[in-house]
């Protein structure tokens, strides 16, 4: 596999990272604290060891690091089981050590996004506990969802809700209350009708904007508000509908008061910090809700990342993505991979659909291939774009992991979600050798491939034909070109079946999502491909499942 492009050093991310408006087009890193670097040898990556691999995500090219939960935890669902929203799990380290990342990643110029968990805490977090020692009636039980059950004895759940995670939304305690959780039982839902819930939470984002974050990742955005009564859904297939219908207990009205509020807090900080919403939506359109001026600034676009690799399909979610985002004036987001989803290089390898199983090498090439093309395509849109740790080195997901070494509660649980996110969650290489890889000098938390050793960072870099030096070209061509990022529109241009073209200013880029090679005009200076073109007499043949960028300056 070979990609050609002509050399572009990196842009300091300085500049960028102080300007105005940087989040329009800012390119987002996600870590997932114990799957990136282990400082300390135990097998779980850390915020020090984070600290020590900032100047490799600097020199990758990206604006911001967002962090996923690293906040004390018993680890029931890997973090987002939040006990003391204002501590550091041990197992990451402490608040010094939040502060020393910060602090440095300032000093390199990037900056740093943290999760949010605000839809639930832990079941081991300090209000819970006393509302379940203290029995019904007690005040503190009005901070969750408590509930009676329904039945002669009440030995039946109050409403048919379900958990994503599989089985009932509910959990009967010891006196006979039930209360409600809409992912596992050790994750009870907030109620956030309760005053102090909100003020709980006004203050923790105090806390943690003293402290030099520059924004939050908001897990849940769309779940905090119920609707009034808690009424039954009618069916037994829950998770189906999740994204694809509004639902008593997701995208309720009642969430934009929310953040309207919390936006004030955040406008009294300078350095333009930023909210981003995981809301899960049925449509675009509703997805726009989120980020109208006064609310959020960006939220993730799901129905992108669930789009198969195909010209037609793709063309329409971005036109949708780009005419809902238009009207409140905030920038799309693309994403291919994130923490809970089968990575793009293994996806993409069994349309359609979110399919994990690889079969043969041919699966795994088809899989990069098509990953590759993906991600120039995607970071050629107008907007900002997010990247998940490890795909810049074209991880596949990990599918063939035992029974005894997985953690995602949903694989326990079933019928839920499929239960596999351990697969994109397995500690990433970073050099050919060593009981990790690299990753730290006790093992990993979930054990590696040993075909990884070819995939780390050492293996990769300075080979002009990796992944990783096409995610490094192709964000430095990214930040050089001055019609790519912020931007709501595309000029689509007329290309073959199966392709998409664009043009935006003097940039142009051309898609073959088919299975055959086709002829396109050669648009000018070429800048970067995900696979071998050849040009010749003005014209350009662009090989299956590869992308193209151009400049006609």
């Amino acid at each position: 596999m070979s990609q050609q492009y002509y050399a572009t050093a990196p842009a300091s991310t300085s500049a960028k990272a102080q300007r105005s408006d940087w989040w329009r087009d800012a390119v987002i890193y996600q870590v997932y604290p114990r799957s990136f670097a282990d400082s300390n040898g135990d097998g779980m990556g850390d915020l020090e060891g984070i600290r020590t691999r900032l100047p490799y995500l600097r020199d990758l090219g990206v604006d911001a690091v967002w962090l996923s939960p690293f906040y004390a935890s018993p680890q029931a669902d890997a973090g987002y089981d939040v006990a003391d929203y204002r501590a550091v799990d041990p197992m990451f380290g402490n608040l010094l050590d939040a502060d020393a990342l910060i602090r440095d990643a300032r000093g390199l110029g990037l900056r740093i996004i943290v999760d949010l968990v605000p839809n639930h805490s832990s079941d081991q977090h300090e209000w819970f506990k006393r509302a379940v020692a203290e029995g019904p009636g007690s005040p503190l039980r009005d901070r969750y969802h408590f509930r009676p059950g329904k039945g002669a004895n009440g030995e039946l759940p109050p409403n048919d809700w379900e958990s994503i995670f599989g089985g009932p939304a509910w959990t009967r305690v010891a006196d006979g209350e039930w209360y409600l959780h809409l992912f596992a039982p050790e994750q009870p839902d907030f109620n956030w009708d309760h005053p102090a819930v909100g003020d709980e939470f006004r203050s923790i984002l105090r806390f943690w904007l003293d402290m030099g974050v520059d924004g939050f990742r908001i897990d849940v955005a769309h779940g905090l508000v119920k609707a009034e009564g808690l009424p039954d859904l009618g069916s037994h297939d829950q998770v189906k509908l999740l994204g694809n219908d509004v639902m008593p207990f997701f995208d309720q009205d009642g969430v934009h008061e929310i953040y309207r509020q919390w936006r004030l807090i955040l406008d009294e900080y300078s350095g333009e910090r930023i909210f981003v919403a995981e809301a899960w939506t049925p449509t675009i359109e509703r997805t726009a809700n989120y980020v109208r001026p006064d609310e959020l600034h960006q939220a993730f676009n799901f129905q992108y990342l669930a789009t198969a690799w195909d010209a037609e399909e793709l063309r329409e979610v971005i036109d949708r993505t780009l005419e809902a985002m238009r009207p409140v004036g905030a920038p799309a987001t693309w994403v291919l991979s994130n923490h809970d989803v089968t990575r793009h290089a293994t996806r993409f390898a069994n349309p359609p659909g979110l399919g994990t199983q690889i079969r043969t090498a041919g699966d795994r090439e088809l899989g990069l291939r098509r990953a590759r093309a993906a991600t120039l395509l995607m970071l050629a849109l107008p907007g900002s774009a997010y990247i998940y740790q490890g795909e810049e080195l074209g991880l596949p997901d990990v599918v063939d992991l035992a029974d005894e070494v997985r953690q995602d509660p949903a694989y326990f649980r079933g019928a839920g979600q499929d239960g596999f996110r351990d697969g994109c969650r397995v500690p990433i290489p970073w050099t050919r050798e060593g009981s990790s890889y690299g990753f730290g000098a006790g093992g990993s938390w979930l054990p590696q491939p040993s075909e990884w050793a070819d995939l780390s960072v050492q293996a990769q870099t300075g080979d002009p034909d990796s992944t990783l030096e096409l995610y490094r070209s192709a964000l430095a061509v990214r930040r050089a070109q001055p019609d790519l990022g912020a931007g709501d529109a595309v000029e689509w241009l007329r290309a073959p079946e199966g392709v998409l073209a664009f043009r935006r200013g003097e940039f142009v880029c051309v898609a073959n999502t088919g299975n055959e090679a086709v002829t396109t005009p050669a648009y000018g200076r070429l800048l970067l491909a995900s696979g071998e073109v050849a040009e010749a007499d003005g014209e350009a043949k662009v090989p299956a499942d590869t992308t193209v960028w151009w400049t006609t300056a």
